[in-house]
C-alpha cells in the first residue's frame, strides 16, 4: 500500500506518522541537522528561520516506525532536503526521544551524497549525526570540496557548536587536501579571475 502523508516538523514522526511503505514526502521533526550547517553563513535578523528550523523533507521507496525504539528508517533512493541542501543515501535511520517529537541521533549509510546550499559536497559511505554531541562523522572514503578545493581521509568530524572540522587518515591512506588560492594565483604571479558562483548542481 502506498501511502503518502505531509506532516507538519512541530509534531514529529513518531507522533503523526502512521507506518506505511513506499513513503514520499514525509517531513521530520523541527529539531532535524541542518544539512549545511557546517557551510552556512548567519541570516540576517528576522529575515527567515534558522537552518534546523526548517522542516526537512525525506523521500524514499519505503518507511518503517518502530514506536517502542524511537525509531524511524527511510530506506530505498533516500533523499533529504532541507532549506535549498539535499542529501542522498540508501538507507537513512531516525532516531527520536522518548516524547517521539526531538531528533537525538541519524544514522545514513550507503553511498551517501551531501551538497549543501552554498555548493559544498561530501560523499561517504555513512554519516552520523548526534545532536547531544552536536557533530556529523562521515566515515567510509570520506570526501568533501567545494570548487576546486578538496579534503578526503578515512573520516571527516565536523563539530557544528565549534565550527571546526577534523579530517582523519586510515591505517593506510594518510589525508589528502588540495586547496586553492581564492585569488586564483599561479605560481608565475599570473592572476586568473574565479568564475562567477553557479548555481549547485544537485
Amino acid at each position: 500500500m502506498i501511502c503518502r502523508r505531509l506532516v507538519a516538523a512541530v509534531l514529529g514522526l513518531a507522533a503523526s506518522i502512521v507506518p506505511c511503505t513506499a513513503s514520499r514526502s514525509q517531513t521530520a521533526p523541527a529539531n532535524a541537522p541542518a544539512m549545511n550547517a557546517p557551510a552556512a553563513s548567519a541570516p540576517a535578523s528576522g529575515s527567515r528561520k534558522t537552518d534546523s528550523q526548517q522542516p526537512l523533507t525525506v523521500d524514499a521507496d519505503k518507511m518503517e516506525r518502530f514506536g517502542k525504539q524511537g525509531l524511524v528508517i527511510f530506506s530505498g533512493n533516500v533523499v533529504a532536503r532541507q532549506n535549498n541542501a539535499v542529501q542522498y543515501a540508501d538507507r537513512v535511520e531516525v532516531y527520536l526521544d522518548e516524547k517521539g517529537d526531538r531528533v537525538q541521533r541519524t544514522v545514513s549509510t550507503g553511498n551517501v551524497r551531501v551538497v549543501t546550499r552554498d555548493c559544498r559536497t561530501a560523499t561517504a559511505q555513512r554519516a552520523e549525526y548526534s545532536d547531544l554531541e552536536q557533530q556529523v562523522v562521515l566515515s567510509g572514503n570520506a570526501r568533501m570540496w567545494q570548487d576546486d578545493n578538496v579534503v578526503s581521509g578515512d573520516s571527516i568530524t565536523i563539530l557544528l557548536s565549534q565550527d571546526r572540522t577534523v579530517v582523519e587518515s586510515g591505517k593506510q591512506d594518510r589525508v589528502k587536501g588540495t586547496f586553492y588560492p581564492r585569488d586564483g594565483g599561479k605560481p608565475d604571479g599570473q592572476v586568473v579571475a574565479r568564475r562567477p558562483a553557479e548555481p549547485c548542481k544537485n
